[in-house]
C-alpha cells in the first residue's frame, strides 16, 4: 500500500509561501517512509501576478487571487495561512468550518478574542491545527527538552531569552504591515518576542503573571511602496511619504510561571549588528543549558554532578543520537538551517494527521501566547504585574 497523499492549499506568496514550499518538496526526503505526501495543489495571493509567478516558482497545480477557492475545493484537505496576521482568523475559522486541517504561520492572530474563536472553530470541526512556531523545531531546543524532561539540570529556577534582530533599526527602512496595529497586532512583541514566549513555555511552563515594558524608538517611517513586505534595512527615497509607527520596537519583560520558575524575555529590531539571535540560559537545581540560535547546532550544557576540576559548560553538537538527527544530516554539527526547521514543522504536522494527535504547537498554544502578549501590553501600559488570563 503506497502512502497517502493529502492536497495543500497555501495563502499568500511571500517569503514564508517560500519556507513552507520547500518543506512540502523536502520532508518526504528527510524522513522517510513519510506520514504521507505533501500534494501542492493550489496558492493564493490578492496580487494575481504574485500568485501566478508563485505557482510556476513554487510548483504548484494551479493559482488564484481568492482564498475561498481553497476553502471550497473539496479536494484540498489542508489550509497553510501565510498571510499578514489580520487575516488570520478569518481564514481559519471558515477553513475548520470547512473541514480542513490548518497550519497558520504566528502570531495565530490579532487579539485573544480572535484566536479563541479560532481555536473554539478547530475543535468544535475536529481539525487539527499547527501554528508555525518552527523555532522550537531546533533540534538542540529538542535536546534541551529532553534533558529537562530527564530531570538532568534538575527543577528548573529560571530562563532568560533573547530575540535581537536590526533589520528595522535603520529610520529610513520602509513602512512595512509589521508596524502597523491594525494588520499585525504589535510589533517586536507580536513578530519576533512570541517565538522566544513559545520557548519558554515549551521548555519551562505555563506562564503566570508578566511585568513589562515596552518602547517605539522610531516613530515614523517613509511608506512602502509595492505589495511585497520589504525587510532587511531596505531604504526608500528621501521624499518619500512617511507613515506612523503604532506599534512597539522595542518589549522587555519579567515572567512568574505556574511552577514557581522565573524568567524574563527581552525583544527588539533595533539590535545594529544582531541578524537573528535568539538565545536562552536556563538554571536548575542540577545544571544549566544554553543555546543561540546563529549557532544552532550547538547546546551548551553544566551538569552540577561533573567533577569540580571539570565543571563548566560543554558543547554537545546535534546530530543522528538527537531528536529528529536520522532523518536529517549523518553526522553531527553538518548543519541544521531555517529550512530544516520547517521541514521538522511540517514533519510534525503530517504525522499528526496520519496518527490523528495534536500537531503541536496547536491552536491552543497560540491562544496561550495571545493571552500572553495581551498581559504584556496591559503591564507596559500600567506599570505593573498583570496576571496572565487563563483559557
Amino acid at each position: 500500500m503506497g502512502i497517502k497523499k493529502i492536497n495543500v492549499g497555501l495563502i499568500g506568496a511571500g517569503f514564508m509561501a517560500k519556507a513552507h514550499s520547500i518543506a512540502y518538496a523536502g520532508m518526504p526526503m528527510f524522513f522517510w517512509p513519510a506520514p504521507a505526501i505533501p500534494v501542492k495543489k493550489m496558492i493564493v495571493d490578492i496580487n494575481e501576478a504574485a500568485a501566478r509567478d508563485a505557482k510556476e516558482k513554487f510548483a504548484f497545480e494551479s493559482y488564484s487571487t481568492d482564498w475561498h477557492d481553497i476553502i471550497d475545493d473539496p479536494d484540498i484537505q489542508v489550509v497553510d495561512i501565510c498571510t499578514p496576521n489580520n487575516a488570520h482568523a478569518e481564514i481559519a475559522i471558515a477553513a475548520a468550518n470547512a473541514g480542513k486541517h490548518i497550519i497558520c504561520e504566528k502570531p495565530l492572530a490579532l487579539t485573544p478574542g480572535q484566536a479563541k474563536e479560532m481555536y473554539l472553530a478547530a475543535e468544535k470541526n475536529h481539525v487539527r491545527t499547527m501554528v508555525a512556531f518552527n523555532y522550537r523545531k531546533t533540534p538542540a531546543i529538542q535536546l534541551a527538552k529532553k534533558y529537562i524532561d530527564e530531570g538532568a539540570i534538575g527543577n528548573i529556577l529560571d530562563f532568560r531569552g533573547t530575540y535581537l534582530q536590526d533589520w528595522s533599526a535603520d529610520p529610513a527602512s520602509p513602512l512595512s504591515w509589521r508596524f502597523q496595529k491594525d494588520i499585525c497586532g504589535s510589533g517586536a512583541l507580536g513578530d519576533i518576542g512570541t517565538h522566544v514566549v513559545d520557548i519558554m513555555r515549551f521548555l519551562v511552563g505555563d506562564f503566570k503573571k508578566v511585568n513589562a515594558r515596552t518602547a517605539t524608538y522610531i516613530k515614523e517611517r517613509p511608506v512602502q511602496t509595492g505589495l511585497a513586505d520589504s525587510l532587511g534595512n531596505s531604504r526608500a527615497g528621501c521624499g518619500a511619504p512617511k507613515g506612523i509607527v503604532d506599534v512597539d520596537d522595542q518589549c522587555l519583560f519579567m515572567v512568574e510561571c505556574e511552577n514557581g520558575a522565573f524568567g524574563s524575555i527581552e525583544a527588539t529590531r533595533n539590535a545594529w549588528g544582531r541578524n537573528n539571535y535568539i538565545t536562552f540560559e536556563i538554571h536548575g537545581t542540577k545544571g544549566s543549558i544554553c543555546f543561540n540560535y546563529e549557532r544552532r547546532d550547538e547546546l551548551q550544557v553544566c551538569f552540577a554532578s561533573d567533577q569540580n576540576d571539570r565543571r563548566g559548560f560543554r558543547t554537545v553538537y546535534t546530530g543522528p543520537a538527537h531528536p529528529y538527527g536520522e532523518g536529517l544530516w549523518p553526522i553531527p554539527a553538518l548543519g541544521i538551517g531555517y529550512t530544516e526547521t520547517k521541514i521538522i514543522e511540517c514533519y510534525d504536522f503530517f504525522q499528526a494527521l496520519k496518527d490523528n494527535t495534536r500537531a503541536l504547537p496547536d491552536f491552543r498554544d497560540g491562544y496561550a501566547v495571545e493571552l500572553i502578549s495581551e498581559a504584556v501590553l496591559e503591564s507596559a501600559k500600567t506599570n505593573s504585574w498583570v496576571d496572565v488570563k487563563k483559557i
